[in-house]
């Protein structure tokens, strides 16, 4: 472990407009004001909450100022922090107040509790790298270029229901194949366990360098997820033979249209995500609770 962190500010995001949430954040605020931190709220929660407006923060002033950043909610939100503040190399923390809480792991029941614990130094610390993906063409919205990174996942899917799509595949400038089907999956270790995973992609341990790619209903039995070094190079041509536009989700939350003849360059990002959890933390009995596993007996 790096050495010991030193925590005097403290941010807190979070889903607006989210009454479970905001009710953490709450307990949050006043618990750690109470100890003694200076204590910031992402402003788009805060103002729907009793937070004082002094400590009532953009997301660009929290990556500045805090040394730790707490995210409650659920693995969107924790998506959503992660791609703004690993430009400012920030620790996160996550409390689980979503569904099924594979990055936010704190229960919100025991939230005072385990973030005292990691804030007197009793944490484990994890890096975890993220994609980004740029799309090469004239069909740029508003004269904006498409661009976006993504902690879970990039998919090239169909812009309409029910129709497949072609699309090439180029691994360091290699062909790797072409591809007909309701598209593809590039998914992270941290996305392995997300959509890749309901598409029969393979689960990688968070500390593995490597990304899967995972076809989507392929019009061929022989289309298998195939991973690779995370550090390669990845293009996708959207085939001019078809005669819709397709679409690029990051995350599920940044959406970008790709024409016919347009290039989709995914690589890894140079910044990565740094989070904390509590000492007790294990992924594998995570993976056992979240996914149903059986245990000893």
């Amino acid at each position: 472990m790096d050495s010991q962190l030193s925590f005097r500010t403290l941010g807190i995001m979070g889903k607006p407009k989210h009454k479970e949430v905001g009710e953490t954040i709450m307990t949050l605020f006043n618990f750690l004001h109470q100890q003694g931190f200076q204590v910031l709220v992402e402003d788009a929660v805060a103002h729907e909450l009793a937070v004082p407006v002094e400590n009532q923060q953009s997301w660009q002033e929290l990556g500045e100022k805090s040394d730790l950043v707490i995210v409650v909610g659920g693995d969107g939100s924790m998506l959503y922090a992660a791609r703004l503040m690993a430009n400012y190399n920030k620790p996160l923390l996550g409390v689980n107040r979503g569904y099924l809480g594979f990055l936010t792991d704190i229960q919100p029941q025991q939230v005072t509790e385990k973030v005292a614990e990691v804030l007197s130094g009793h944490y484990k610390e994890e890096r975890r790298f993220l994609l980004e993906t740029d799309v090469e063409g004239d069909n740029h919205e508003n004269g904006k270029k498409r661009y976006s990174d993504a902690l879970n996942d990039i998919v090239l899917y169909p812009g309409e229901i029910s129709r497949m799509i072609e699309f090439e595949v180029y691994i360091n400038d290699s062909f790797v194949y072409s591809l007909r089907g309701d598209g593809l999956i590039i998914s992270t270790p941290t996305g392995s366990t997300a959509y890749s995973l309901s598409a029969g992609g393979p689960i990688m341990s968070p500390s593995i360098n490597a990304i899967s790619l995972v076809p989507m209903f392929p019009h061929t039995l022989s289309s298998r997820p195939i991973s690779i070094d995370a550090d390669s190079k990845v293009d996708i041509v959207y085939s001019t033979s078809n005669s819709n536009e397709a679409r690029l989700s990051c995350d599920g939350q940044v959406r970008f249209p790709v024409a016919p003849g347009e290039k989709i360059c995914v690589r890894k990002r140079q910044e990565d995500l740094w989070l904390l959890h509590p000492k007790d933390y294990d992924y594998f009995r995570l993976l056992r609770t979240k996914l149903g596993w059986g245990s000893k007996l």
